[in-house]
Parts: C-alpha cells; sequence; structure tokens
C-alpha cells in the first residue's frame, strides 16, 4: 500500500521539470505498485484490477507475494481512483496462497473475478459491485490440472486467466503459460463459475504468459506476453473464431520502457477507441528500489488498421487524451488523482464499517495533482474538504498550474481529536474560472499532519 518517502521527492523533482517520466500516461497510481491489470469497462468508466506489488519484499530474490488484488478506476483516464483491495486470500478464499494477475467480467449484474494461485491454478470470486467485496462462490479452484483438456503439458503454468464473452453470450476463458503448445481456452456456463467442456488446446508462437482476448470488427484478437526470447513483447494472433484457426499477427506492442522484465496487457475500448493498460517499473527505478517485484501501472492507445492488423502501440508518457473534464462542484474523493507526491492511501474506517479510502500520513510539503479541472465560466468561491487528525495545525493550499503557482486559497485544518474522526472544513478561494490543472497541497509543522477524504468546491 505505501511506497518510501524517498519516492515522493523524485514525483517532485519530476513534476518541476527535470524528467517527463511523471507525466500521466506512465506511471499512473503512481503512490502504489500495481501490476498485471485486468480491464473492466462499465458505466462509462475503466476498472483497472491489479496484482498487489506493494506486497512484496523490496529485494531482489524473495520473489513474487502477492496475496490480494486492488483496484483503480477512472472515466478520463488522467485521473484515477484508488479503491483500495477489494479481494485478499486467504480472507476471502480460503483454499488459496496467492492472487495473481486478475481479469474481471460483468453479466446479469454480477461481476467476478478470475485470479492466478501463482502458477498452480485458477480461482474465481463474485460481488454484487465492481467494488466488491469479492466472495469465494465455490471452495476450490475453478481451472486445476485435473480440469479435462488441461493436460498433457509440458511445464505448464496454469495461471492468467482472462474471460471474454462473445456477441452471442458464450463466455470462454482464455489462460496457460511457459510453452507454445500451452494455450488453453474453456467454455464458461451461465453462471460464470463452471466450465462447459473440456479444455481446448492452442498454440501460439513465443507464448510465455498474459492471455487476453478482445474483438472488432468480428476478428477475435488474441493477445499475449512473448517470451524472454522474443523480447517479451505483447504479440497477438487473429482469427474468425474463438477457438480455432488462428494465425500470427505481429505485435501489439513492444517491451514497455524503463521494464526489461515479465510484460502483462490488458486491452479494453472506451468512447469508441482501442487502450492497453499494462506495467513497466518505472516507479522503482527512479526511486533507486530494487525493480523487480516492485511494478507500476500504464495506459496507451493503439488503432486497428483496415486490413485486419493492429497498428504496434507507441508508448508515451504522456500521450492519452483526458476523455473529458472533471467537474469540482460534485464530491471528488481525495484519493482521485493524475500525480502526487509523498502521499500515502488506506481503507478509510481502518477495516470498519465506514467503507472507501482515504489519503494519509500527510506531512508538510506533500501534494495532490488533479488534472483539467472544470470551473466554468461562473467559475468557483469556496472550498469544502473532510478531514481528520490529531496535529494541532495545517493547511490545504489550493494552487493551480503547479504545486508553486497561483495560490486560490488556503484552507486552515486543526485537530479532530482521531485519526478516523471527521469533520467538515471550509474557506473562501478567490474566484477561479476555467479548465485548470489543481494542486492541493498540504503544509504545517513536522510529522503527520492529518488525513483527508473528499473535496468540493462551490459557486457560493
Amino acid at each position: 500500500m505505501n511506497i518510501k518517502k524517498q519516492i515522493s521527492i523524485l514525483l517532485f523533482i519530476a513534476c518541476m521539470g527535470f524528467s517527463q517520466w511523471t507525466k500521466a500516461d506512465y506511471p499512473i497510481v503512481s503512490h502504489r505498485h500495481l501490476a498485471d491489470p485486468g480491464s473492466l469497462v462499465y458505466k462509462g468508466r475503466v476498472y483497472l484490477y491489479c496484482s498487489n506489488d506493494d506486497e512484496n519484499p523490496g529485494d531482489e530474490k524473495s520473489g513474487y507475494q502477492m496475496k490480494s488484488i486492488v483496484c483503480v478506476s477512472s472515466s478520463d483516464l488522467k485521473n484515477w481512483t484508488d479503491h483500495g483491495i477489494v479481494f485478499s486470500v486467504p480472507k476471502n478464499c480460503s483454499w488459496a496462497s496467492f492472487s495473481w494477475a486478475p481479469s474481471p467480467v460483468e453479466r446479469d449484474r454480477k461481476f467476478f473475478l478470475y485470479f492466478g494461485n501463482s502458477g498452480n491454478g485458477i480461482g474465481v470470486a463474485v460481488a454484487d459491485n465492481p467494488l466488491g467485496p469479492f466472495v469465494d462462490p465455490l471452495g476450490k479452484p475453478l481451472i486445476e490440472t485435473s480440469t479435462p483438456g488441461v493436460m498433457p503439458a509440458e511445464h505448464m503454468w496454469l495461471f492468467d486467466p482472462m474471460t471474454f464473452i462473445d456477441d452471442d453470450g458464450q463466455a470462454y476463458m482464455y489462460f496457460g503459460g511457459n510453452g507454445d503448445d500451452n494455450v488453453r481456452v474453456i467454455k464458461l456456463n451461465r453462471d460464470m463459475i463452471s466450465v462447459d467442456g473440456p479444455a481446448i488446446h492452442l498454440k501460439a508462437q513465443n507464448f510465455f504468459e498474459a492471455s487476453w482476448m478482445h474483438k472488432n470488427n468480428g476478428i477475435y484478437y488474441f493477445s499475449y506476453s512473448a517470451n524472454p526470447r522474443a523480447q517479451m513483447r505483447i504479440d497477438y494472433m487473429k482469427s474468425t473464431s474463438p477457438t480455432s484457426g488462428f494465425t500470427y499477427g505481429g505485435a501489439v506492442s513492444k517491451q514497455p520502457p524503463l521494464n526489461d522484465n515479465n510484460n502483462h496487457q490488458a486491452i479494453f475500448k472506451l468512447n469508441g477507441e482501442w487502450y492497453q493498460a499494462y506495467h513497466n517499473r518505472v516507479v522503482a527505478k527512479q526511486a533507486n528500489i530494487p525493480p523487480v517485484y516492485k511494478r507500476n501501472l500504464c495506459i496507451d492507445q493503439f488503432k486497428h488498421n483496415t486490413d485486419g492488423t493492429i497498428d504496434t502501440m507507441k508508448n508515451t508518457v504522456d500521450g492519452v487524451a483526458q476523455l473529458a473534464f472533471l467537474n469540482p462542484f460534485e464530491r471528488v474523493e481525495a484519493e482521485t488523482m493524475s500525480a502526487q507526491s509523498g502521499i500515502y492511501t488506506e481503507p478509510r474506517g481502518l477495516g470498519g464499517k465506514a467503507g472507501g479510502m482515504d489519503v494519509c500520513n500527510i506531512e508538510n510539503g506533500d501534494w495532490i495533482k488533479v488534472r483539467g479541472v472544470d470551473f466554468g465560466k461562473k467559475g468557483a468561491q469556496k472550498f469544502i474538504a473532510s478531514i481528520a487528525g490529531t496535529a494541532g495545525k495545517g493547511q490545504i493550499e489550493l494552487r493551480v498550474g503547479d504545486p508553486s503557482g497561483t495560490l486560490i486559497g488556503t484552507c486552515q485544518v486543526t485537530s479532530t481529536g482521531d485519526a478516523q474522526t471527521w469533520k467538515t472544513i471550509s474557506c473562501k478561494v478567490n474566484k477561479v474560472t476555467g479548465v485548470q490543472d489543481l494542486y492541493l497541497k498540504f503544509t504545517g509543522g513536522e510529522g503527520k499532519l492529518f488525513n483527508f477524504d473528499w473535496w468540493q468546491f462551490s459557486e457560493k
């Protein structure tokens, strides 16, 4: 959940112009180490469900230890909301020891989350909304080596599930790893928690891991991470059938910058355009943290050509357009941001009934950037926020442009008596209009200042 404070210093330096890597599209959600994204587009919003690399030790030898899945979401692809852990093992699934590389899907107003128990089997969890809580409906794996059709296989990695629902309503799960002959696809029943028949064998050249399926103009695209010999690109095959007849198409994307290791994609369509979420290791590398097990999220756009091929995606630091400007006159969660310096997040109520997340452990000089905030022609004159904390005094400075940009208001924060006892504060702001990049800069004395839950502007 938390990244060492030294990262905040590097992020501040980068934002001030010494580097371009924090500009937004990599990394996104820079306060967390997240990886292996799986995407769900629901009601105009994309949800990314991720392996939680915050749980991995920060050394080169301990391996992957991820036991929970974190969800982040966005409607504009620039400002991302941290929803925290939505599923954890063995808490929510007693038979599993790990939860890796999740894949979500929605059907019949239920939300299903498929995950790998390391490389030893595939589980499923279900919830009534995209943010969970997800629970295990089976009490056992959905897919294991004894599942008909999975074997025979040589050195099979039984993980990285991706569930795809075709236009006719038939659901398929793609999975496998570690060998050209180790691709599997299996039909799922309408309940999404049972299989219909044996797994079908597919073959993909240089297949390593990260199965994904998407469909465009009647063509099925099976994409995957190629093996180290093939530079761990995201390659693809295409067919007119979801289960057969695939031919190699080329590369969806090359090995990501500042990654030099495993690769994993989530392909989704939003507002008529195609995107790929993926991970690299820029946050850890820039902070001089051993990067192998500390990955971070990225996103870029790609296009399909008229001949059915894919125009290989270009990795950018700021190439994705903001889809809509943020409305500051509606409640905005404090854990919604495009960039940050020094902040941490935690479950609001610390696991109690409050729900949601808050920004915590705020110290002097920390800040949050919210990109493309539309104050309109009439403008804002008042700022409202929900805060909690025990420190005597602190401030929220409201600035536009950059962390040292024009000061439009300062909100005074005083003790509420407890880090989870919340109160609403407000302050006047110099009338601000139009579209602005807003910085919420926190100032005060030494140590932890306060926690921050949500904010909103008012025209009066």
